[in-house]
């Protein structure tokens, strides 16, 4: 029986209830968000992996919401107070807001007021009250005095904080207040008056006295404002007017003119500023933070997958240089599969100065290694290491290229550094580390935490399990777009291949230790815990170069082989003719092998992956130099234009690397001549731009830098650092033309139709 809320969902998302139940249903049986998207097309009905983790995540949340369902029933049946109207409701309930104020006067409480001026038998006065009956109200209060409550002031007193929370739970009243809170409130923030001078609340200045309507603030703005506060030098509020949420409130409640009516009043001010106003605001201040945390690992993961999708340089043979002043610079060779071939440290820098010295081991090496790329980490002394290679003359074209080595050092230290390299220290670890970035930037960066990288906005101060799950779905997303070779994959890549466990991703890597590498796809069956489910899921992701079938070096999944092996077999060839020989592929008729087991959509990826089988869906690598006359932010002048590599992209702007160890920013307001409201829309991570310098600010470390008039490049270049952004000074603002809704405008304006 499929669950009531799959309908909800289809509605929600605008997909077909088929769709969701089909995602339901392969997600139910393990199926994972990458398979799906590339072997279940006819389920999906051809959604991308967006869309189907959008539909993941509702199922999530009515799961969950589910389970709280039955919580609140087994609570409400245990205080004998569950009617079938009443059951029914939370069983009809699809908001998790909703069920929260429906279970609200149900709840467990700990001791308030109210329950006080309760156990004092104030109750029946409450009710009198809050009918708005006649009658002289002393003459009613006196009937309830006791040893507990010694007069009427104090019986009227507690009746009306009884009558106070029966406001703040019920259902009209907080919605009443939600869409004041949806339609105007605001947000403000103001300087500890303590802190105001001291300098690291310098660089929260622009929120010293901030007050702007909710809807418009953007979700760094939000984050920024919340890191102020925790780190305690602002105070923040969301604030609405409170005359007006009164009012609304009294024409709820205010039935009468009798003096009963008058003390109900009292309640209901007294309600709003003690309980309502303060539990309708933290609401929105839960929602303003999910939504700002929903925006800043966005832009994260969208960074992330365009660092781990960068452009590979392919099996070529690698002297990698970990750049250093006094500790001199370390150096190691690599294969072209990345295997570590040597390592010795050079010291061209002062204080040594050792230049020829280096000069001929640089030599010495690139010959013996037949080395064919350079790569130089972008840390300290790279732009210098960089200019002494590129001036020597190696006798033959050897590549040079800036890496960006954001990270290097969390690896070099991690167990599986230590794993991989027993014997070697830390800086060796290192060096390999931006050399096999170079050959596959995205094999080597799994290996580090996400976080580390450093190509987030605020990703401290967003919720750690959110981030991480969504970064390892990246990741996931990621590899699986890609394929792993599976004789050369690393246990850690293999981790990231759909379906595969860590326990899996070792005996892979354990089998191939023993048994040399796989000679096919079937033979992965012979893995230990290798169960057909799992085959099922990571097979296709998998790659086999040199396998006696090439459809094991392609993305055509093992379950259609027959496909491909009967229009061979139709057209009087092999399969190897079939992917050599387009003129073959021209005759295969599609629709004769549409089956139930395989769609349109699959006949359609099966004939596309025939063209290139195998094939990497990344862009070529292209070298990239800084200009050669400017190395510290000394040389910058104003009015300069440079090149320069985008290393972060944030809601606010851009971070560009221009070689002076120091990013600039392009704030969104100068990317374009032309209104932009996603930055995404104009650069992508890693792309050649050329900006112009703006403003040099040598004692706060800030360049400002505009591209408007610069033409950007294709974004396939190697490089960057992108350590800053995140974690440097807070940035205000944006441009504020009319610009489309962020997610949590969105939300709010769902409110307000919900409202209305």
């Amino acid at each position: 029986m499929e669950p009531t809320y799959l309908q909800k969902i289809a509605e929600k998302l605008q997909f077909s209830l088929k769709q969701v139940g089909n995602i339901h249903d392969l997600h139910a049986e393990g199926a994972t968000i990458p398979f799906m998207a590339r072997y279940r097309k006819e389920a999906t009905g051809n959604m991308d992996e967006v869309q189907i983790n959008d539909v993941v995540e509702q199922i999530k949340y009515f799961t969950e919401l589910d389970k709280r369902k039955e919580t609140v029933l087994k609570t409400i049946e245990g205080l004998g107070k569950l009617t079938p109207e009443l059951k029914e409701r939370i069983d009809n309930c699809y908001d998790a807001t909703v069920l929260e104020d429906i279970y609200l006067p149900y709840k467990p409480k700990r001791k308030t007021r109210a329950t006080t001026a309760i156990e004092k038998g104030l109750e029946p006065l409450a009710k009198f009250l809050f009918d708005q009956g006649s009658g002289d109200l002393n003459e009613e209060a006196a009937k309830f005095l006791n040893e507990q409550v010694k007069d009427a002031k104090e019986a009227l007193q507690g009746a009306r904080d009884i009558i106070a929370e029966w406001v703040a739970e019920n259902e009209q009243a907080r919605n009443k207040v939600r869409q004041l809170f949806t339609e105007s409130s605001a947000l403000s923030s103001k300087v500890l008056a303590s802190k105001k001078d001291e300098e690291d609340a310098q660089k929260y200045r622009d929120y010293f006295e901030f007050n702007e309507p909710l809807a418009a603030c953007p979700s760094h703005r939000i984050l920024a404002i919340r890191r102020g506060e925790k780190e305690g030098y602002l105070i923040m509020d969301i604030n609405i007017e409170k005359q007006t949420a009164v009012d609304d409130l009294e024409r709820i409640f205010i039935k009468a003119s009798t003096p009963a009516a008058g003390e109900v009043k009292k309640a209901v001010e007294d309600s709003f500023d003690r309980l309502l106003k303060s539990s309708i605001e933290n609401e929105f201040r839960l929602i303003s933070k999910n939504k700002a945390d929903e925006e800043a690992i966005r832009v994260f993961a969208e960074n992330l997958r365009q660092l781990l999708l960068a452009s590979p340089l392919g099996s070529k043979k690698i002297l990698a240089l970990d750049p250093g002043f006094r500790t001199g610079c370390k150096l190691i060779c690599l294969d072209a599969q990345g295997n570590f071939l040597h390592n010795s440290t050079i010291y061209p820098h002062p204080p040594q100065q050792e230049v020829q010295a280096s000069i001929a081991e640089l030599r010495r090496l690139v010959d013996k290694y037949d080395i064919e790329a350079i790569a130089v980490g972008n840390g300290t002394a790279g732009r210098e290491t960089e200019q002494l290679v590129r001036g020597i003359d190696f006798g033959k074209r050897v590549s040079i290229f800036m890496v960006n080595e954001s990270g290097a050092s969390i690896y070099s230290a991690s167990e599986t550094a230590r794993e991989e390299f027993p014997d070697q220290d830390v800086t060796v670890r290192g060096a390999v580390s931006i050399g096999r970035r170079l050959l596959d930037p995205l094999s080597e960066l799994v290996k580090i935490d996400p976080k580390s990288i450093g190509v987030g906005q605020y990703q401290h101060d967003v919720n750690q399990n959110k981030l991480k799950e969504e970064l390892d779905r990246v990741v996931e997303s990621c590899v699986n777009h890609v394929g792993v070779d599976l004789n050369t994959a690393s246990k850690h890549l293999l981790t990231y291949v759909s379906g595969l466990s860590a326990t899996l991703a070792r005996n892979i890597v354990e089998y191939r230790a023993r048994n040399g590498a796989f000679a096919d796809r079937e033979e992965l069956r012979k893995v230990s815990l290798m169960g057909p489910k799992t085959f099922e899921q990571c097979a296709g992701f998998l790659r086999i170069r040199g396998a006696s079938n090439p459809l094991d070096n392609s993305a055509v999944h093992p379950e259609t082989y027959p496909v491909v092996e009967a229009m061979a077999t139709d057209l009087g060839c092999t399969v190897t003719d079939l992917i050599q020989q387009p003129e073959l592929r021209k005759k295969v008729v599609k629709k004769k092998y549409v089956s139930e087991k395989a769609g349109e959509f699959t006949i359609d990826d099966i004939m596309k992956e025939l063209e290139k089988p195998g094939r990497d869906p990344r862009s070529v690598i292209e070298e990239f130099r800084f200009e050669e006359t400017i190395k510290t932010m000394e040389d910058l002048k104003q009015g300069m234009t440079v090149p320069g590599i985008v290393t972060n992209i944030t809601n606010f702007g851009v971070f560009v690397d221009i070689g002076v160890k120091q990013d600039g920013l392009v704030h969104i307001s100068q990317l374009s001549n032309t209104y932009v409201s996603d930055p995404n829309e104009v650069v992508k991570l890693q792309q050649k731009v050329m900006v112009t310098v703006m403003e040099v600010d040598i004692a706060r470390k800030r360049i400002s830098l505009s591209m408007k008039g610069n033409k950007a490049s294709g974004g396939k270049t190697q490089g960057g650092d992108g350590r800053r952004a995140g974690k440097g000074p807070v940035e205000k603002g944006g441009n504020k033309p009319d610009k489309p809704l962020d997610p949590f405008q969105a939300k709010l304006m769902e409110l307000k139709k919900k409202f209305k």
